[in-house]
């Protein structure tokens, strides 16, 4: 039966985040509030969690869960030949809605789709995600909704769609940015925005001048 936290409580916050914890471990599946939407989480590293999630979902492996971790430094554990632009984006946009696509470093032992060789990574910026990454290391997380209904920028929309798929629910109140992160793909020579989302070309664009919009 699925358990949901106030985490605006103290106490509950605190009940929650060890909750949240034990539950990736077991192999659950958890709600969590971002910066961005409301995000249905599981270990990166356990397979079977992650195709619980995209069962969840009402997705394939077609389309792979980022990855979210607490620091940038995760970055280096996670990709390999990481671009100039790479870490001039991170460095700018992190903790933020920006979702940057990298070579996958080749000696992890992980499962999260036909991602062919790369890996999504973002460092969101809300201090209860952080502190339950920093607890349970790097989650695979996507938008808590089923494909093709609106992102949840609340537990209420992610609860009623998602139901007892989820073990635990953290409530943190409405998402404070209700825009997805924009997706960038940074494994080529120029970077190109796979997805518009909360940062627009623009803003990338004064960081990096030659970033090329895919759509």
């Amino acid at each position: 039966m699925s358990q949901r936290y106030d985490c605006t409580d103290p106490d509950e916050r605190e009940a929650g985040l060890k909750a949240a914890v034990d539950a990736t471990r077991d192999g659950e599946l958890v709600v969590i509030p971002t910066d961005t939407v409301y995000g249905i989480a599981a270990d990166a590293f356990d397979p079977g969690s992650v195709r619980r999630l995209l069962a969840a979902k009402g997705r394939g492996r077609e389309m792979p869960p980022p990855v979210l971790v607490s620091a940038r430094s995760t970055l280096d554990a996670l990709a390999s030949a990481i671009s100039d632009d790479a870490r001039a984006f991170a460095e700018a946009f992190w903790p933020g809605p920006l979702t940057l696509v990298c070579r996958q470093q080749p000696s992890l032992r992980w499962d999260l789709g036909d991602t062919r060789g790369t890996v999504a990574v973002r460092m969101p910026d809300h201090d209860l995600a952080v502190e339950l990454l920093a607890r349970t290391g790097p989650l695979a997380v996507s938008s808590a909704n089923r494909t093709g209904l609106p992102a949840a920028t609340s537990v209420d929309a992610a609860e009623e769609m998602l139901e007892s798929a989820v073990e635990i629910y953290l409530d943190a109140g409405e998402a404070p940015g209700g825009v997805a992160s924009t997706i960038v793909d940074v494994t080529g020579e120029v970077p190109r925005v796979l997805r518009a989302g909360a940062l627009s070309l623009e803003q990338l664009r004064e960081v990096v001048e030659t970033t090329e919009d895919a759509g």
